[in-house]
């Protein structure tokens, strides 16, 4: 499961989620533009940001098996695993100085 917190964005418009040679891809981007008119006054804000991620995929994992969702600011993929597939324990590799 891949979580992201993302809030402000509409996930029809400007979430787009890819899986492609073992890997998913995620891409978000926001847009928002705010104009104040007030006595002769105009003033105008932008507020843009987008961000991207690659995410391997264990091996045997269907595109048609992958679910997402999008709540509260918060988009969900599930990516569940092939019958038979253990999961990885991630292993601390040791840091030398140089």
């Amino acid at each position: 499961m891949v979580r992201a917190e993302i809030p402000g964005v509409d996930p029809d418009k400007d979430v787009e989620i890819t899986m492609a040679d073992g890997f998913l891809h995620i891409h978000a981007e926001r847009r928002e533009k705010e104009e104040h008119k007030d006595n002769g006054n105009f003033r105008s804000e932008f507020r843009y940001g987008s961000f991207s991620r690659n995410i391997p995929l264990p091996d045997g994992v269907k595109e048609a098996d992958i679910k997402a969702s999008y709540t509260n600011g918060v988009l969900e993929v599930r990516a569940p695993l092939p019958d038979g597939a253990e999961p990885t324990t991630p292993k601390k590799l040791p840091i030398t100085r140089g």
